[in-house]
Protein backbone atom coordinates (compact mmCIF):
# COMPACT_ATOMS: atom_id res chain seq x y z
CA UNK A 1 0.00 0.00 0.00
CA UNK A 2 1.25 3.22 -0.73
CA UNK A 3 0.48 7.22 0.32
CA UNK A 4 -2.18 7.80 -2.54
CA UNK A 5 -3.97 3.99 -1.28
CA UNK A 6 -4.17 5.07 2.16
CA UNK A 7 -5.42 8.77 1.42
CA UNK A 8 -8.32 7.19 -0.73
CA UNK A 9 -9.30 4.81 2.13
CA UNK A 10 -9.07 7.79 4.72
CA UNK A 11 -11.49 10.05 2.95
CA UNK A 12 -13.52 6.48 2.37
CA UNK A 13 -13.71 5.62 5.67
CA UNK A 14 -14.15 9.04 7.19
CA UNK A 15 -16.87 10.19 4.54
CA UNK A 16 -18.97 6.76 5.73
CA UNK A 17 -18.45 6.91 9.06
CA UNK A 18 -19.76 10.93 8.91
CA UNK A 19 -23.09 8.97 7.81
CA UNK A 20 -23.07 6.61 10.41
CA UNK A 21 -22.44 9.50 12.67
CA UNK A 22 -25.84 10.77 12.27
CA UNK A 23 -27.38 7.20 12.36
CA UNK A 24 -25.41 7.22 16.12
CA UNK A 25 -26.60 10.32 16.96
CA UNK A 26 -30.32 9.66 15.96
CA UNK A 27 -29.99 6.65 18.07
CA UNK A 28 -28.38 7.84 20.82
CA UNK A 29 -30.89 10.77 21.37
CA UNK A 30 -34.24 8.48 21.04
CA UNK A 31 -32.54 6.23 23.77
CA UNK A 32 -31.92 8.91 26.02
CA UNK A 33 -35.40 10.52 25.65
CA UNK A 34 -37.76 7.56 25.29
CA UNK A 35 -35.08 4.09 25.97
CA UNK A 36 -36.25 2.64 23.09
CA UNK A 37 -33.12 1.23 20.89
CA UNK A 38 -34.39 2.44 17.46
CA UNK A 39 -33.93 -0.40 14.76
CA UNK A 40 -36.07 1.20 12.53
CA UNK A 41 -33.68 4.02 11.93
CA UNK A 42 -32.69 1.71 8.89
CA UNK A 43 -35.94 1.92 7.68
CA UNK A 44 -36.04 6.02 8.14
CA UNK A 45 -32.67 5.98 6.07
CA UNK A 46 -34.31 3.94 3.25
CA UNK A 47 -37.66 5.64 3.25
CA UNK A 48 -36.13 8.67 2.97
CA UNK A 49 -33.53 7.61 0.02
CA UNK A 50 -35.79 5.94 -1.77
CA UNK A 51 -38.91 8.37 -1.77
CA UNK A 52 -36.25 11.47 -2.68
CA UNK A 53 -35.10 8.68 -6.27
CA UNK A 54 -38.66 8.12 -6.98
CA UNK A 55 -39.77 11.79 -6.77
CA UNK A 56 -36.67 12.90 -8.53
CA UNK A 57 -38.15 10.48 -11.36
CA UNK A 58 -41.60 11.91 -11.38
CA UNK A 59 -42.98 9.22 -9.26
CA UNK A 60 -45.20 9.32 -6.00
CA UNK A 61 -43.89 7.00 -3.35
CA UNK A 62 -46.31 4.58 -1.58
CA UNK A 63 -44.84 6.51 1.13
CA UNK A 64 -46.79 9.36 1.52
CA UNK A 65 -49.65 6.54 1.40
CA UNK A 66 -48.58 5.27 4.70
CA UNK A 67 -48.25 8.36 6.46
CA UNK A 68 -51.68 8.79 5.63
CA UNK A 69 -52.81 5.30 6.84
CA UNK A 70 -50.66 5.53 9.96
CA UNK A 71 -51.99 8.96 10.66
CA UNK A 72 -55.80 7.65 10.91
CA UNK A 73 -54.59 5.08 12.80
CA UNK A 74 -53.22 7.70 15.35
CA UNK A 75 -56.03 10.01 15.03
CA UNK A 76 -58.40 6.41 16.55
CA UNK A 77 -55.71 5.87 19.25
CA UNK A 78 -56.43 9.21 20.37
CA UNK A 79 -59.97 9.69 20.60
CA UNK A 80 -59.99 5.86 22.08
CA UNK A 81 -57.39 6.65 24.82
CA UNK A 82 -59.27 9.88 25.44
CA UNK A 83 -62.79 8.66 25.24
CA UNK A 84 -63.55 9.41 28.69
CA UNK A 85 -62.70 13.18 28.51
CA UNK A 86 -63.33 14.31 24.90
CA UNK A 87 -62.59 17.83 24.46
CA UNK A 88 -63.31 19.42 21.39
CA UNK A 89 -60.19 21.46 20.99
CA UNK A 90 -58.17 17.98 21.77
CA UNK A 91 -60.44 16.13 18.89
CA UNK A 92 -59.44 19.06 16.24
CA UNK A 93 -55.70 19.55 17.73
CA UNK A 94 -55.44 15.32 17.02
CA UNK A 95 -57.39 15.71 13.70
CA UNK A 96 -55.43 18.57 12.45
CA UNK A 97 -51.47 16.91 12.87
CA UNK A 98 -53.05 13.34 12.18
CA UNK A 99 -55.57 13.55 9.21
CA UNK A 100 -55.24 17.08 7.96
CA UNK A 101 -51.35 17.02 7.68
CA UNK A 102 -51.06 14.00 6.69
CA UNK A 103 -53.55 14.29 3.42
CA UNK A 104 -52.08 17.76 2.91
CA UNK A 105 -48.99 16.32 2.23
CA UNK A 106 -50.69 13.66 0.15
CA UNK A 107 -52.53 16.20 -2.34
CA UNK A 108 -49.64 18.41 -2.73
CA UNK A 109 -47.07 15.17 -3.51
CA UNK A 110 -49.38 14.16 -5.81
CA UNK A 111 -50.00 17.83 -7.75
CA UNK A 112 -46.38 18.71 -7.61
CA UNK A 113 -44.64 15.06 -8.50
CA UNK A 114 -43.28 15.40 -11.77
CA UNK A 115 -39.76 15.20 -13.40
CA UNK A 116 -39.52 18.81 -13.34
CA UNK A 117 -39.84 19.42 -9.94
CA UNK A 118 -36.80 20.85 -8.57
CA UNK A 119 -34.49 19.14 -6.37
CA UNK A 120 -35.37 21.39 -3.14
CA UNK A 121 -39.20 20.65 -3.47
CA UNK A 122 -38.00 16.35 -3.99
CA UNK A 123 -35.77 17.04 -0.76
CA UNK A 124 -38.73 18.86 1.32
CA UNK A 125 -41.32 16.24 0.29
CA UNK A 126 -39.08 13.62 1.15
CA UNK A 127 -38.14 14.63 4.54
CA UNK A 128 -42.02 15.71 5.41
CA UNK A 129 -43.02 12.20 4.64
CA UNK A 130 -40.54 10.53 6.54
CA UNK A 131 -41.21 12.88 9.58
CA UNK A 132 -44.74 12.10 9.67
CA UNK A 133 -44.29 8.50 9.33
CA UNK A 134 -41.66 8.73 12.30
CA UNK A 135 -43.89 10.60 14.32
CA UNK A 136 -46.82 8.46 14.04
CA UNK A 137 -45.02 5.15 14.27
CA UNK A 138 -43.85 6.80 17.88
CA UNK A 139 -47.94 7.21 18.31
CA UNK A 140 -48.84 3.97 17.27
CA UNK A 141 -46.09 1.85 18.86
CA UNK A 142 -43.91 2.93 21.72
CA UNK A 143 -46.11 5.94 22.96
CA UNK A 144 -49.01 2.99 24.71
CA UNK A 145 -45.82 1.05 26.42
CA UNK A 146 -43.75 4.16 27.39
CA UNK A 147 -43.79 3.13 30.65
CA UNK A 148 -42.77 -0.89 29.98
CA UNK A 149 -39.26 -2.13 30.49
CA UNK A 150 -36.44 -1.97 28.03
CA UNK A 151 -36.79 -5.40 26.60
CA UNK A 152 -40.43 -5.08 25.99
CA UNK A 153 -39.79 -1.68 23.63
CA UNK A 154 -36.81 -3.47 21.96
CA UNK A 155 -38.96 -6.08 20.80
CA UNK A 156 -42.26 -4.11 19.77
CA UNK A 157 -38.81 -2.02 17.88
CA UNK A 158 -37.81 -5.09 15.90
CA UNK A 159 -41.12 -5.91 15.73
CA UNK A 160 -41.89 -1.96 13.40
CA UNK A 161 -38.21 -3.15 11.74
CA UNK A 162 -39.75 -6.31 10.20
CA UNK A 163 -43.34 -4.21 9.09
CA UNK A 164 -41.48 -1.47 7.31
CA UNK A 165 -38.90 -3.20 5.61
CA UNK A 166 -42.15 -5.45 4.48
CA UNK A 167 -43.44 -2.14 3.55
CA UNK A 168 -40.50 -0.89 1.85
CA UNK A 169 -40.36 -3.82 -0.26
CA UNK A 170 -44.12 -3.34 -1.90
CA UNK A 171 -43.23 0.32 -1.97
CA UNK A 172 -40.18 0.25 -4.12
CA UNK A 173 -39.67 -3.47 -4.97
CA UNK A 174 -36.65 -5.57 -4.88
CA UNK A 175 -34.84 -3.54 -7.32
CA UNK A 176 -32.28 -0.33 -6.25
CA UNK A 177 -32.59 2.77 -7.03
CA UNK A 178 -30.08 6.42 -7.49
CA UNK A 179 -31.15 9.69 -6.75
CA UNK A 180 -29.78 12.85 -8.60
CA UNK A 181 -26.62 14.18 -7.04
CA UNK A 182 -27.24 16.89 -4.38
CA UNK A 183 -24.71 18.81 -6.27
CA UNK A 184 -21.84 18.56 -9.43
CA UNK A 185 -19.25 20.48 -7.30
CA UNK A 186 -15.83 19.12 -7.06
CA UNK A 187 -12.90 20.28 -5.11
CA UNK A 188 -9.29 18.60 -5.90
CA UNK A 189 -6.54 18.41 -2.65
CA UNK A 190 -3.52 16.83 -3.73
CA UNK A 191 -3.99 13.05 -4.93
CA UNK A 192 -7.93 13.64 -2.93
CA UNK A 193 -10.98 14.77 -5.29
CA UNK A 194 -13.98 16.10 -2.59
CA UNK A 195 -17.30 15.88 -4.22
CA UNK A 196 -19.73 18.02 -3.29
CA UNK A 197 -22.31 15.21 -2.67
CA UNK A 198 -19.24 14.41 0.38
CA UNK A 199 -18.84 17.82 1.70
CA UNK A 200 -22.27 17.85 2.18
CA UNK A 201 -22.02 14.65 4.21
CA UNK A 202 -19.21 16.55 6.17
CA UNK A 203 -20.85 19.84 6.75
CA UNK A 204 -24.50 18.31 7.40
CA UNK A 205 -22.49 15.55 10.08
CA UNK A 206 -20.85 18.95 12.02
CA UNK A 207 -23.69 21.05 11.40
CA UNK A 208 -25.92 18.18 13.58
CA UNK A 209 -23.18 17.70 16.34
CA UNK A 210 -22.99 21.20 17.02
CA UNK A 211 -26.52 21.82 16.46
CA UNK A 212 -27.74 19.02 19.21
CA UNK A 213 -25.16 19.98 21.55
CA UNK A 214 -26.84 23.84 21.27
CA UNK A 215 -30.26 22.49 21.60
CA UNK A 216 -29.55 20.02 24.59
CA UNK A 217 -27.39 22.49 26.36
CA UNK A 218 -29.23 26.13 25.72
CA UNK A 219 -33.17 25.52 24.27
CA UNK A 220 -36.05 24.87 26.94
CA UNK A 221 -37.35 22.39 25.13
CA UNK A 222 -33.61 20.12 24.59
CA UNK A 223 -33.52 20.74 28.75
CA UNK A 224 -36.69 19.18 29.29
CA UNK A 225 -35.79 16.63 26.97
CA UNK A 226 -32.69 15.45 29.10
CA UNK A 227 -34.88 15.69 32.11
CA UNK A 228 -36.91 13.23 30.78
CA UNK A 229 -34.19 10.81 29.74
CA UNK A 230 -32.88 11.01 33.43
CA UNK A 231 -35.78 10.59 35.40
CA UNK A 232 -39.67 10.37 33.33
CA UNK A 233 -41.70 10.48 36.35
CA UNK A 234 -39.60 13.93 38.12
CA UNK A 235 -40.01 15.38 34.71
CA UNK A 236 -43.88 15.06 34.75
CA UNK A 237 -44.31 16.16 38.32
CA UNK A 238 -42.46 19.39 37.43
CA UNK A 239 -45.13 19.67 34.23
CA UNK A 240 -42.65 18.34 31.64
CA UNK A 241 -44.87 16.83 28.71
CA UNK A 242 -42.83 13.51 28.21
CA UNK A 243 -45.00 12.09 25.90
CA UNK A 244 -44.44 15.36 23.65
CA UNK A 245 -40.83 14.75 24.43
CA UNK A 246 -41.00 11.36 22.80
CA UNK A 247 -42.87 12.66 19.49
CA UNK A 248 -39.91 15.32 19.59
CA UNK A 249 -37.37 12.62 19.98
CA UNK A 250 -38.99 10.30 17.10
CA UNK A 251 -39.44 13.33 14.78
CA UNK A 252 -35.55 14.46 14.60
CA UNK A 253 -34.31 10.51 14.71
CA UNK A 254 -36.85 10.40 11.26
CA UNK A 255 -35.59 13.48 9.42
CA UNK A 256 -32.15 12.35 10.65
CA UNK A 257 -32.29 9.28 9.18
CA UNK A 258 -33.93 10.50 5.81
CA UNK A 259 -30.93 13.00 5.51
CA UNK A 260 -28.55 10.19 5.40
CA UNK A 261 -30.84 8.14 3.06
CA UNK A 262 -30.67 11.74 0.51
CA UNK A 263 -27.05 12.18 0.46
CA UNK A 264 -25.91 8.18 0.20
CA UNK A 265 -28.16 7.49 -2.71
CA UNK A 266 -26.47 9.70 -4.98
CA UNK A 267 -23.40 7.39 -3.87
CA UNK A 268 -24.42 4.35 -4.18
CA UNK A 269 -27.55 2.07 -5.00
CA UNK A 270 -29.83 1.49 -2.81
CA UNK A 271 -32.07 -1.48 -1.78
CA UNK A 272 -35.24 -1.36 0.30
CA UNK A 273 -33.18 -3.85 2.80
CA UNK A 274 -30.35 -2.22 2.70
CA UNK A 275 -30.92 0.75 5.31
CA UNK A 276 -31.01 -1.81 7.79
CA UNK A 277 -26.98 -2.79 7.92
CA UNK A 278 -26.40 1.05 7.41
CA UNK A 279 -28.12 1.81 10.76
CA UNK A 280 -26.74 -1.44 12.35
CA UNK A 281 -23.21 0.39 11.82
CA UNK A 282 -24.69 3.60 13.10
CA UNK A 283 -25.97 1.75 15.79
CA UNK A 284 -22.23 0.25 16.74
CA UNK A 285 -20.91 3.59 17.09
CA UNK A 286 -23.70 4.51 19.49
CA UNK A 287 -22.99 1.56 21.58
CA UNK A 288 -19.25 2.04 21.61
CA UNK A 289 -20.12 6.11 23.01
CA UNK A 290 -22.51 4.17 25.95
CA UNK A 291 -25.73 5.32 24.15
CA UNK A 292 -25.06 9.08 26.04
CA UNK A 293 -22.41 10.56 24.26
CA UNK A 294 -22.87 12.02 21.14
CA UNK A 295 -19.05 13.47 20.75
CA UNK A 296 -18.14 9.73 21.75
CA UNK A 297 -20.56 8.17 19.47
CA UNK A 298 -19.35 10.81 16.51
CA UNK A 299 -15.57 9.54 16.69
CA UNK A 300 -16.48 5.77 16.74
CA UNK A 301 -18.32 5.95 13.96
CA UNK A 302 -15.59 7.52 12.15
CA UNK A 303 -13.26 4.36 13.75
CA UNK A 304 -15.87 1.98 12.33
CA UNK A 305 -15.83 3.95 8.63
CA UNK A 306 -12.41 3.89 8.75
CA UNK A 307 -11.68 -0.32 9.55
CA UNK A 308 -14.75 -0.49 7.01
CA UNK A 309 -12.77 0.86 4.56
CA UNK A 310 -9.51 -0.95 5.70
CA UNK A 311 -11.20 -4.01 5.57
CA UNK A 312 -12.72 -3.49 2.27
CA UNK A 313 -9.36 -3.89 0.93
CA UNK A 314 -7.66 -6.45 2.65
CA UNK A 315 -10.23 -8.67 3.57
CA UNK A 316 -13.59 -7.64 1.29
CA UNK A 317 -15.33 -10.40 1.90
CA UNK A 318 -14.98 -10.19 5.64
CA UNK A 319 -15.29 -6.68 6.21
CA UNK A 320 -18.97 -7.07 7.42
CA UNK A 321 -17.65 -9.75 10.26
CA UNK A 322 -14.12 -7.13 11.25
CA UNK A 323 -16.68 -3.96 11.44
CA UNK A 324 -19.01 -5.95 13.87
CA UNK A 325 -16.66 -7.17 15.61
CA UNK A 326 -15.56 -3.61 16.62
CA UNK A 327 -18.47 -4.00 19.41
CA UNK A 328 -17.55 -7.39 21.43
CA UNK A 329 -14.30 -5.62 23.54
CA UNK A 330 -16.57 -2.60 24.05
CA UNK A 331 -19.52 -5.13 25.76
CA UNK A 332 -16.70 -7.40 27.49
CA UNK A 333 -15.46 -4.16 29.17
CA UNK A 334 -18.46 -2.82 29.94
CA UNK A 335 -19.76 -5.67 31.56
CA UNK A 336 -16.64 -6.09 33.75
CA UNK A 337 -17.27 -2.78 34.51
CA UNK A 338 -20.73 -3.16 35.55
CA UNK A 339 -21.70 -3.70 39.46
CA UNK A 340 -22.65 -7.25 39.96
CA UNK A 341 -26.32 -7.49 40.54
CA UNK A 342 -27.93 -10.21 42.99
CA UNK A 343 -30.43 -12.68 41.70
CA UNK A 344 -33.60 -12.20 43.36
CA UNK A 345 -34.54 -15.72 45.62
CA UNK A 346 -37.79 -17.39 45.08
Amino acid sequence: MNTTILLFLLQDGITNGAVYALLGLALVLVFAVTRVILIPQGEFVTYGALSYAMLATGQVPGTVQLAVAMGIVAFGLDLFFARKALRARLVMRSAALNIVFPVALLVVTYKVAGPTTPMAVNIALALLIVAAIGLFLYRIAFQPIAHTSVLVLLIASVGCHLALQGLGLVFFGAEGLRGPALSNAALTVGPLRFTGQSLAVYGLTVAFIVGLWLFFGYTRMGKALRATAVNRLGARLVGIRTTLSGQIAFLLASVIGAISGILIVPITTLYYDTGFLIGLKGFIAAIIGGLVSYPLTAVAAILVGIVEAFSSFYASNFKEVIVFTLILPVLVLRSLAAPAVEEEKD
